[in-house]
């Protein structure tokens, strides 16, 4: 509670320093205010008429802003202050939406909005470390009470909160509108506390401090170094985890990964045997008890003389098992691909080389069915192998299974060849051709009438053949890629 006003949670409770702005007068005591606002109306002199009071609440209305806004040009340039925002990207509905955009004014209004309410917070962490740090040895001696009787009986959780509430705020609330009289009587005439009668102060309220305050300069202090602090803690896990855990050392990461796995195969098994309520009641009280100044300087010195030199010992062991025992297939990935060698038909009766397609083309496929040309490249030379892979031969070699290839894929109306270069021929369509303009001179044959040619199968072999062949015919050619090491590049 302040001393200067009893409906107003100050927020602090260490001294207030002294705070003076460059061109303006020293600060004058502080005077109980009673006014809901949580602007800063006061100025350091006192003004006559209604004229000087406004501009004088004016003057430190711009002073104020632009204190904000120098501090946030220090990190946001303000060329890069109006961020466009992606309408596109989010649905009329998304919690987003609706939101402002990023603004210099709407930050620096909301900065000092959080700082004049973040005291709070930064209240409740000091309590917390001087709970740990044993400065009132009684309080942290009941926090080990109450967290033992929760741990020896879980069922006692689901009360803290509500103990929580009816000590830490109804009751106190409660002793602040029904306060005890503040006057002195003799030991024979004095009269214990009494709840009796209607209330007799206000009641206590928490209000944000004033802006360009003691308290407000003083959360951003606790605010600058809590961001500090955070920074810190997230560089130094940073540090620890991520070098072992993202493969950047394949031995240590894969080192870690059995261990992990071999604990979760343990824990599966013994998790429901293990006496949980005493390990945790065990754990909260050596964090708690390592906090007291006196076990701290023993921990120091036992770590300087015994656990630094076991710690080398320690890391050296881990090194030498991860190097003997962990193994890794440095041989990198293999894989087949492959590239069909495309043919036409020409007018003339001859085959045209076409292209090299990564589909076979076949008479049923989407692009026949849609009426859209092959896509490839013309040349050997122009097919890549695809990205993050390297030929691992020098050569492209013939598939000679060229029936096996068909098969699985299901492809019909073509005909194959078991023998010489493996091609597999569209099955001649007169109407197909037709449409495309090629026409085709069968061999005829000899000493034998024309008759209906019975339908084909959907593959036949090239001997089977009367000599007509469709506009396409295609050949696989297969080749092996190996994954390629990707080079790390440090900035």
């Amino acid at each position: 509670m302040d001393d200067d006003s009893s409906d107003v949670f100050a927020n602090r409770d260490e001294p207030i320093p002294t705070i003076v702005l460059e061109g303006s007068s020293p600060p004058r005591p502080r005077t109980p205010s009673t006014s809901g606002d949580h602007s800063d109306s006061e100025t350091p002199s006192r003004p006559k008429g209604f004229r000087g009071r406004f501009s004088a609440f004016k003057e430190k209305t711009k002073i104020q802003d632009q204190l904000v806004e120098k501090l946030l040009s220090q990190v946001v340039p303000l060329d890069d202050a109006k961020i466009p925002q992606d309408d596109a990207t989010q649905e009329p509905n998304s919690p987003g939406a609706d939101r402002p955009n990023f603004n210099l004014t709407t930050m620096s209004n909301n900065f000092r909005r959080f700082n004049a309410r973040i005291g709070v917070v930064f209240v409740f962490q000091g309590r917390v470390i001087r709970l740990l740090s044993w400065r009132q040895p009684t309080h942290t001696i009941s926090f080990l009470a109450i967290f033992t009787f929760l741990c020896l009986d879980p069922y006692l959780l689901p009360i803290l909160p509500l103990t929580a509430l009816l000590i830490g705020v109804l009751i106190p609330s409660f002793i602040a509108r029904h306060p005890a009289a503040e006057f002195s009587l003799s030991s024979e005439q004095a009269i214990g506390y009494s709840p009796h009668g209607p209330p007799l102060a206000p009641a206590v309220t928490v209000k944000p401090v004033k802006e360009l305050s003691r308290d407000f300069f003083r959360n951003m202090r606790d605010l600058q170094n809590s961001m500090e602090d955070f920074s810190q803690l997230h560089d130094s896990i940073i540090r620890l985890v991520v070098p072992r855990t993202n493969f950047s050392d394949e031995a240590m990461s894969s080192a870690l990964f059995v261990s992990l796995f071999v604990v979760c195969i343990f824990m599966s098994i013994a998790s429901n045997i293990l006496p949980w309520r005493f390990i945790f009641l065990s754990i909260g009280w050596v964090v708690t008890c390592s906090g007291h100044p006196a076990i701290q300087r023993q921990l120091q010195t036992a770590h300087e003389k015994h656990i630094h030199p076991q710690e080398e010992k320690a890391r050296g062991w881990i090194e030498q098992w991860i190097e003997r025992d962990v193994i890794l297939d440095s041989a990198p990935e293999v894989r087949e691909v492959e590239i069909f060698e495309l043919q036409r038909l020409s007018s003339a009766g001859e085959w045209e080389p076409w292209l090299f397609s990564a589909a076979p083309y076949d008479p049923l496929s989407p692009q026949r069915i849609a009426g859209d040309r092959p896509v490839g490249t013309r040349f050997f030379e122009d097919v890549l192998p695809p990205k993050g892979w390297e030929w691992s031969e020098k050569k492209w070699a013939l598939d000679l299974w060229s029936r096996e290839w068909v098969e699985e894929r299901i492809i019909t109306g073509v005909e194959v060849e078991t023998e010489g270069e493996r091609w597999v021929y569209d099955i001649y369509d007169e109407q197909a051709a037709e449409k495309v303009g090629v026409i085709e001179h069968p061999t005829p044959l000899k000493g034998k009438e024309k008759v209906k040619t019975p339908q084909k199968p959907s593959w036949e072999e090239g001997e089977d053949s009367d000599g007509r062949r469709g506009e396409w015919r295609r050949r696989r050619w297969v080749r092996l890629v190996k994954r390629k090491a990707l080079t790390e590049t440090h900035t």
